[in-house]
C-alpha cells in the first residue's frame, strides 16, 4: 500500500451517536436527532488584461446549523420562537456541538449568535410518523473550535 493513511485507523471512525449537541448553557437537547452545520465562501471574481483566465478571491463566508428535533415537548427553544413572533424581537442563541472520541479526546465548536433564517417548523405532523420540528439557523460569529479530537 502506497498510502499508509488512506484507510485510518478505523477504529476511530465516528457515528451519530458519539456526537451531542448542547445550548450555549450547556443544556443538552437530548431530542435533537440530527444536527448539521456547514459554511459557505463566496469568493469575489476578477480577470486581468493580458490573462484570459479568470481569477478569484477570497471575499466573504456564511455559516448555518440546521436541527431536526423529535417532538416531545414544548421546550424553550419553541417557546420563545412563539414570543419573538409576538414582540417582533428576534431570540438569538448559542450552540456546542460536541463529538466524543473512542480515546476520551472530544471535539467542541462554539456557535455563538445564531438566529432563526428560513423556514422553521411550527407544527409537521404525518400520520405514523414520528412528529419532529425542523430548524434552520444562521450564525453570525465565526464557530470557534474549543477543543480538538484526536486519535493518539
Amino acid at each position: 500500500m502506497r498510502n499508509v493513511k488512506a484507510a485510518g485507523d478505523a477504529r476511530h471512525a465516528r457515528t451519530g451517536k458519539d456526537g451531542l449537541i448542547y445550548s450555549k448553557d450547556g443544556v443538552l437537547l437530548a431530542t435533537v436527532d440530527s444536527f448539521a452545520s456547514s459554511v459557505t465562501y463566496n469568493n469575489a471574481k476578477y480577470s486581468v488584461m493580458g490573462d484570459a483566465q479568470e481569477h478569484e478571491t477570497s471575499n466573504t463566508f456564511s455559516v448555518s446549523l440546521t436541527m431536526s428535533q423529535v417532538v416531545i415537548e414544548d421546550d424553550q427553544f419553541i417557546i420563545e420562537l412563539m414570543e419573538a413572533m409576538e414582540t417582533q424581537t428576534m431570540p438569538v442563541w448559542g450552540f456546542k456541538g460536541t463529538l466524543m472520541g473512542r480515546n476520551g479526546s472530544t471535539e467542541t465548536v462554539i456557535y455563538d449568535e445564531c438566529i432563526p433564517s428560513g423556514q422553521i417548523d411550527i407544527q409537521n405532523l404525518t400520520v405514523g410518523d414520528v412528529i419532529k420540528r425542523n430548524w434552520n439557523l444562521f450564525v453570525n460569529r465565526p464557530p470557534a473550535l474549543q477543543q480538538q479530537l484526536t486519535v493518539v
